[in-house]
């Protein structure tokens, strides 16, 4: 059973979309976002200095984009790149976008009004105060929240066994640094703002009225919901879901325990990959993973999906 993951923010790196953009499908749809964003996304994944792409309404588009083609270009015989080998798709934060658009619930191109929207609205949110977010790795899992919740702060991602992500304003985030919950470290993360929290209330509106003139589809494969980890089988129910996603907690733990439950054998993350392959191996015992990064991947990635596709699989 194959589980194909897309990362969310802090993922990226400097350049990483320089290979990709030799194969030409790749540029040529990562061109037709960037018209919609507005946004040079082929110079913003190649050219620009780490700050400039830690900008959540940069970020966005740039972490779909990079997802959502080197699926496509990856096995470019189906409709839906490596998404239709799938038995299970999910993302982590922005991440459910990508998964959202490969799967069919979103048109590719209405994704990207979506994520341009949804980055410009945190991003003016996150500019009303300082805030950002810290991972707590290690420490009793009930400890952590105990002090996360102590210092005024919100548990914004749940990412399982050794990570949880506590998000609000800089001061808080310095008192948790200052004294952290026993045997744990607290560690900055490169976002630039308090994401899945009350803070964000601001983009909530203005992607809800987005959302009322967009169409959707069912998706293609079992599509996981960082809400509560649960399949969504509705298209509609999804995009609804994605709304209220900017100010709820991302819990990836519990997207694991469903991949878990429904006997995943393999998980692969899209590019920028590392994250989600690095929470899965201390969380799926026993599931094969990979990270595709690069292109020079592409066919053991194919053979890896091909290898674990199960019930939903098509033919190559």
């Amino acid at each position: 059973m194959l589980v194909i993951v897309a990362p969310g923010q802090g993922a990226q790196t400097p350049g990483f979309l320089a290979p990709w953009l030799e194969i030409d499908a790749f540029a040529e749809g990562l061109a037709r976002l960037s018209e919609v964003t507005g946004l040079d996304l082929a110079r913003l994944g190649t050219g620009a200095d780490a700050e400039t792409i830690r900008d959540t309404a940069v970020t966005q588009p740039l972490l779909m984009g990079a997802g959502l083609h080197a699926a496509l270009v990856t096995a470019p015989r189906l409709d839906h790149g490596l998404f239709s080998l799938a038995d299970v798709a999910a993302g982590h934060s922005v991440g459910e976008i990508t998964a959202a658009a490969g799967t069919g619930v979103l048109d590719p191109l209405q994704a990207a009004v979506f994520i341009r929207e949804r980055g410009r609205g945190m991003a003016d949110a996150s500019a009303v105060e300082p805030t950002g977010m810290a991972a707590v790795v290690a420490g009793d899992p009930d400890e952590v929240l105990a002090r996360i919740e102590q210092c005024g702060l919100t548990a914004a991602n749940n990412n399982g066994s050794g990570q949880i992500v506590a998000a609000g304003t800089l001061d808080r985030l310095q008192a948790l640094r200052d004294d952290p919950p026993a045997r744990a470290r607290v560690i900055p993360l490169s976002v630039a703002g308090a994401f899945h929290t009350a803070h964000m209330a601001p983009a909530r509106p203005r992607l809800a009225e987005l959302a009322a003139t967009m169409t959707t589809s069912d998706p293609i494969t079992r599509l996981l919901s960082n809400r509560d980890g649960e399949v969504v089988a509705s298209g509609a129910e999804y995009l609804e879901r994605l709304v209220a996603q900017v100010t709820t907690p991302v819990r990836w733990d519990l997207c694991m325990d469903t991949m878990r439950g429904l006997g995943a054998t393999g998980l692969l993350e899209l590019p920028p990959a590392k994250t989600l392959t690095g929470i899965a191996k201390r969380n799926l015992k026993g599931v094969e993973l990979f990270s595709l990064n690069t292109p020079d991947q592409i066919d053991e990635a194919l053979a890896f999906c091909q290898g674990h596709a199960g019930t939903t699989a098509q033919e190559v």
